[in-house]
């Protein structure tokens, strides 16, 4: 649905290791478009997620299932070996799957905005709500709204809301309703940092310290006044962020959490 490529290389060879970027729910790889112009010196690999994108027409397998087959792809299109991992929301989740089922593939994990906390009863109303709403335009430009998303981003993001199939949304909140992370995520012992917008949920903020209990080697970050999708609300800062990890540091502009 969304005709974004999935692979994009570098003119040149690069000893840069590739690049895996996994989105959030209710948008495809096309989220990732204004980080590209920052990434041009190596292999980035923008895989739909299993009911989204060019993939809106399959099930959702369960989030075990798409962590293995994200590295699948990534294999099928010629990574054999450790990338670095980044995932927003929905794919901050599933890569916390890969990390802990594939833990030999991931070099460095950036993490932001996964919720991991079991939602409460406001959470279970507004997932209720969106399914309600679900083929109603107006609703998701409301959520466009609400995250921030710059106003020449807010109609691709409700046609493609518009595209995703009820029964996948269902099947994806179900689980991450549910909360927590996978029991194997001490596998991975690389670097992790684990970022959310400052201006995100309590609840999504509250995430930072599940993370801190499962991986005690995370680095923990607020973004400052961002929300939710700030990739696109922000993309410099979220590009220079994003540039700093790959490159070994932690960039000064994120502010450290404390007690987490």
């Amino acid at each position: 649905m969304s005709g974004f490529p999935e692979v994009h290389r570098p003119a040149t060879d690069t000893a840069a290791r590739p690049l895996v970027m996994l989105h959030g729910g209710n948008v495809a790889n096309w989220m990732w478009e204004p980080q590209l112009p920052a990434l041009t010196d190596r292999t980035v690999l923008v895989p739909d997620l299993p009911g989204f994108g060019e993939r809106v027409g399959e099930r959702w397998p369960g989030l075990d299932a798409v962590a293995d087959d994200i590295v699948e792809r990534v294999t099928s299109n010629g990574v054999d070996g450790p990338f670095d991992l980044v995932g927003l929301s929905l794919g901050a989740v599933t890569a916390l799957r890969v990390l802990a089922r594939h833990p030999d593939r991931v070099r460095s994990a950036f993490l932001t905005g996964a919720p991991l906390k079991p939602a409460g009863l406001g959470l279970r109303l507004v997932c209720r709500l969106q399914l309600a709403f679900w083929r109603a335009p107006w609703f998701w430009l409301s959520q466009a709204t609400a995250m921030g998303i710059p106003k020449d981003s807010r109609a691709q993001y409700v046609t493609h809301a518009l595209s995703v199939h009820p029964e996948t949304a269902a099947a994806m909140n179900a689980e991450v309703c549910a909360g927590g992370v996978p029991a194997d995520l001490r596998r991975y012992s690389g670097p992790l940092l684990a970022i959310v917008g400052e201006k995100e949920s309590a609840a999504v903020r509250d995430s930072l310290t599940v993370i801190a209990e499962a991986a005690p080697q995370a680095q923990l970050r607020l973004a400052p006044g961002m929300h939710h999708i700030w990739n696109v609300e922000d993309p410099n800062l979220f590009n220079g962020v994003l540039r700093s990890w790959l490159d070994g540091t932690t960039d000064p502009r994120l502010v450290p959490v404390r007690g987490a």
